[in-house]
């Protein structure tokens, strides 16, 4: 991770942090995806994770939803993030950040469409014991 985006992801858990102050099946499996914990904690019933998730060219996370909100930063690659309206609501290279919004009305998948794997360094900003993620059938998308 560079320095650079070690400092906005540094800036990103900062927000969250302020703001809380005041092994998943898949129904839509992944595919080509791998991802390493870097950090977490668990501070006044929220948990922070940051996560470096890598998608192989051709991959896919699955369709899915999250507990809390996601801060993401893209290291590497072409960002194809889909909503359930089979819409991208997400695109970016390297240096793009974005937000993934909480719960079961938010559901979403990233799909690696490029030559590149893609590298992100997420931070999950989670109520303490929740799943990284919550399997979601397709929504009705020609797509996986």
């Amino acid at each position: 991770m560079t320095l650079g985006s070690r400092a906005v992801l540094a800036g990103l858990a900062s927000v969250a942090l302020m703001g809380s102050m005041g092994a998943t099946a898949h129904a839509t499996p992944s595919d080509g995806v791998s991802a390493v914990i870097l950090s977490q904690t668990t501070i006044g019933g929220t948990q922070y994770i940051l996560r470096e998730i890598t998608v192989a060219p051709g991959g896919s996370t699955g369709w899915h939803y999250h507990d809390g909100t996601l801060y993401a930063y893209v290291r590497q690659g072409q960002i194809s993030h889909y909503d359930s309206d089979c819409a991208i609501d997400q695109a970016g290279g390297p240096g793009t950040a974005f937000v993934e919004r909480a719960g079961s009305g938010n559901i979403h998948i990233e799909r690696n469409l490029g030559t590149e794997p893609q590298i992100l360094d997420v931070l999950y900003v989670l109520p303490a014991g929740s799943p990284l993620s919550e399997d979601a059938p397709n929504p009705g998308c020609p797509f996986n």
